[in-house]
C-alpha cells in the first residue's frame, strides 16, 4: 500500500488511552525516541481495574528523563466538548486512539459504557480529526473482530461481518466509521488488530494476571474450553513497536477517477503469529512465577486447576496473519512467551512486594 512519511519529530501527538497499558507504553516509547515535540495523554482513569495501576504507569512517564514534553488530561473521550478544547488548545497533527472499554466477558453485563467510550467516543475522536486536519489517526481495534472464524491465520482480507461479542461489534464499527470519514473527509487512517497483549504491569483482567493472583491466594485458576484454547499472545513491547511504526506511514491520499477521494485507509493485524495452547502458556506461566520467587517451589499446581466448558462471547483460537505489516513496515511481533512472561513475573514480585 502507497504510504505517506509521517515525521514524528517536533510534533504534538496525542495518544488517548493513556495512562493505560498499552498507551502508556507507547508514551514512554515516544518519549524515548523522540528529540523534540510534545505527547498529550489522554484517560479519564475509571474504576475498571485497580486505577492504582494506571496511577503507576503515569508516575513511570512523569520521571522519565527526555526533552519530549508531557501533558495529562483526565477526562473521557466521551465528552465531545472536551475533545474540541483538547484538539483547539493543542492542535495535534498525529492522533492515536487507545481509550476504549475493553473487555469481551465485561461487555454482556456492562453494554452501556462500551457505547459511550467505544462507539461515542470514537465518533468524537473522528469528528475532533476531521475539523482539525490531523496527518494521521491511529486507533486500536481487537481480534475480537474475528468472532467465531475457523479459517486460521486470520487474515485482514477476510469477513468479519459476525462479531460474538458486543465489544467485537464496536471494534468493527470503529473500522466502518474510520473508513467512512477517511473516504468523506480524505483522513488518513489506520486500524491495528491486536491479539491478546501481555506484559508488565498489564491489565489485571488479562488471563495471565488473574491467574497470577488467584494462584498467589491459593485459589484454582479455571481453564475454558477444558484447557483446549489456542492464543496468539502478543507482548506489549511488540505492540507498541508496531504502533511507532505505523504512526510514521499514513496511507497516501489519492483521487479516483470519479475525482473524488480514495480512502486512505489500512487495517493491520499485530500479533505474533504463533498461537500457543493455554496450557502450555499457565505451564510456563507457572515455571516463571517460581523462578521469580512469586510461588514457592513445591507449589501444587495440578490442584489448583479446574477445566470447565467454553464460555460465552469467547473463542478457541486467534491466530494473526501479520504479513501485511510486514511487508509495509519491516517489522513482525517477536517476543516469545517464555521472555515475556519472565519480565512480567519479576514485575509481579517487585510491584506487590513479594
Amino acid at each position: 500500500m502507497n504510504k505517506t512519511r509521517v515525521e514524528l519529530e517536533g510534533k504534538t501527538i496525542l495518544v488517548t488511552g493513556s495512562p493505560g497499558f498499552i498507551g502508556a507504553n507507547l508514551v514512554l516509547k515516544l518519549r524515548e525516541e523522540l528529540h523534540q515535540g510534545r505527547v498529550i495523554s489522554l484517560d479519564n482513569m475509571n474504576e475498571y481495574y485497580d486505577p492504582a495501576l494506571k496511577d503507576y504507569r503515569l508516575a513511570l512517564i512523569e520521571k522519565q528523563d527526555s526533552p519530549v514534553e508531557h501533558i495529562f488530561i483526565k477526562g473521557s473521550i466521551a465528552d465531545a466538548a472536551l475533545v474540541r478544547e483538547v484538539f483547539e488548545t493543542y492542535r495535534p497533527q498525529v492522533v492515536v486512539n487507545l481509550a476504549a472499554q475493553a473487555g469481551v466477558r465485561y461487555s454482556i453485563d456492562h453494554p452501556d459504557v462500551y457505547i459511550e467510550s467505544n462507539l461515542i467516543g470514537f465518533f468524537n475522536i473522528l469528528e475532533a480529526c476531521r475539523h482539525y486536519e490531523v496527518e494521521h489517526l491511529v486507533y486500536a481495534s481487537s481480534s475480537s473482530v474475528y468472532g467465531g472464524n475457523t479459517k486460521v491465520p486470520f487474515s485482514v482480507e477476510d469477513k468479519v461481518d459476525n462479531p460474538v461479542s458486543l465489544y467485537a461489534a464496536t471494534k468493527k464499527s470503529n473500522e466502518l466509521l474510520a473508513h467512512s470519514y477517511s473516504k468523506l473527509y480524505n483522513i488518513p487512517s489506520t486500524g491495528l488488530r491486536f491479539f491478546t497483549v501481555y506484559g508488565p504491569a498489564g491489565r489485571p483482567d488479562m488471563f495471565y494476571y488473574s491467574a497470577t493472583e488467584r494462584l498467589v491466594r491459593g485459589e484454582s485458576i479455571k481453564l475454558f474450553n477444558y484447557g483446549n484454547c489456542k492464543r496468539d499472545f502478543t507482548y506489549v513491547d511488540d505492540i507498541v513497536e508496531g504502533i511507532y511504526r505505523v504512526m510514521q506511514g499514513a496511507p497516501a491520499k489519492m483521487t479516483g477517477a470519479d475525482g473524488l477521494p480514495i480512502p486512505p485507509y489500512a487495517v493491520y493485524n499485530i500479533g505474533g503469529g504463533t498461537p500457543e495452547n493455554l496450557m502450555d502458556y499457565i505451564q510456563t506461566l507457572q515455571e516463571e512465577l517460581v523462578d521469580a520467587g512469586v510461588l514457592p517451589q513445591d507449589y501444587d499446581f495440578e490442584a489448583h486447576r479446574e477445566l470447565v466448558g467454553m464460555q460465552p462471547g469467547d473463542v478457541p483460537v486467534t491466530y494473526a496473519d501479520s504479513s501485511a505489516l510486514e511487508q509495509d513496515f519491516g517489522f513482525r511481533p517477536s517476543i516469545g512467551i517464555r521472555e515475556g512472561l519472565r519480565a512480567f513475573a519479576r514485575w509481579y514480585k517487585e510491584y506487590y512486594g513479594i
